[in-house]
């Protein structure tokens, strides 16, 4: 089986690619270390502020919890079904991009609305739960959101440190040492051209 190897480049014309190439892998390699660490600013402050909602939403619900208890306590697990608004809450994500990778931005929360017909908590511990179950939701929305951002920017970050790595440990040397090689071979065939040169000429002088 025989396939077709790749030629290193000669002559004047191989250096000078040689040297676009190399200067094309050293540039490629500074804007995607630039890529790196802005992906993990972005993928910190991410999770950071997932830590935050969910802090927040673990917070709010524990909340909500006691809450209820004391309001079933108060009017029964009939006031609470009664009071179920028949509108439901509504969550918008936003998205951004940043680096080419979009991801998950801002929450929009929207409140149900009750009509002016439907019952309304039949105790202020219900009133006061509904409250703390509206914040924890939407605290777990953003926690999510948030979650998944910083899961999309890490594995864009991954595949990036990749790519660093491919250029800096395999490309750029592989450049550097053809382009070595190249001009060494340069200069010892420009040296002896010019011991051709003398010879001719000092042979040529008699």
């Amino acid at each position: 089986m025989s396939g077709r190897g790749r030629h290193a480049p000669v002559g004047r014309s191989g250096r000078l690619r040689l040297r676009r190439n190399l200067a094309t892998a050293l540039r490629g390699a500074d804007l995607l270390e630039h890529k790196l660490r802005l992906l993990l600013d972005r993928e910190r402050a991410a999770c950071r502020s997932a830590e935050e909602a969910g802090r927040t939403w673990r917070e709010r619900l524990a909340e909500a919890d006691t809450w209820l208890v004391r309001g079933v306590l108060l009017g029964g697990e009939g006031g609470l079904a009664e009071a179920e608004p028949t509108e439901r809450a509504r969550v918008d994500v936003e998205w951004a991009a940043v680096m080419g990778v979009r991801h998950p931005a801002t929450v929009s929360w929207t409140d149900p609305v009750r009509s002016l017909g439907e019952p309304t908590p039949p105790n202020t511990a219900l009133a006061h739960a509904e409250t703390a179950y509206r914040a924890a939701v939407r605290a777990a929305a953003e926690h999510a959101a948030h979650l998944a951002a910083a899961k999309l920017l890490a594995a864009e970050a991954v595949r990036t440190r990749q790519r660093v790595r491919a250029l800096s440990r395999h490309w750029i040397p592989r450049l550097r040492r053809e382009l070595a090689a190249l001009e060494l071979a340069l200069e010892e065939a420009e040296q002896e051209e010019a011991v051709r040169r003398r010879w001719a000429a000092s042979h040529g002088a008699r």
